[in-house]
């Protein structure tokens, strides 16, 4: 299950991740990292079986814990077919087939919403 963890400010410089690893025992496969000496966001990975217990020591440690389960929507009749989101996805969720046609993984998603930002149109959204 992919899950995004917040860290607040105050807490930017404590080793909360570490910590919570160490903890649980729970292996987390991080995906993206956005951390610097303001602000911290990670998307990963972790078990299903295990998510009740890493997210209750990452809270207990002040973080944010929210499961993602909503990919990106593309609505096809407001899509252009331009590529500004192929150039930003850290995941590679879209693509250009053989005849140019945009593709769409939504399983790589991990909504960090960095096409929804770049799309001129507004055709991305993320999903219900």
């Amino acid at each position: 299950m992919k899950i995004k963890i917040s860290i607040p400010t105050e807490r930017i410089q404590n080793p909360i991740i570490s910590e919570t690893i160490v903890e649980t025992g729970i292996l987390l496969n991080i995906m993206v990292a956005n951390i610097d000496s303001t602000y911290g966001e990670l998307i990963a990975d972790v078990k299903d079986s295990r998510f009740a217990r890493i997210k209750k020591a990452l809270e207990s440690r002040g973080a944010i814990v929210v499961i993602l389960d909503r990919p990106i929507h593309r609505d096809e009749e407001e899509c252009v077919e331009c590529g500004a989101c192929i150039s930003v996805c850290p995941m590679n969720v879209y693509s250009f087939d053989e005849t140019w046609s945009l593709c769409v993984d939504e399983k790589k998603c991990i909504q960090c919403g960095m096409c929804i930002k770049m799309c001129p149109h507004g055709a991305l959204k993320l999903g219900e």
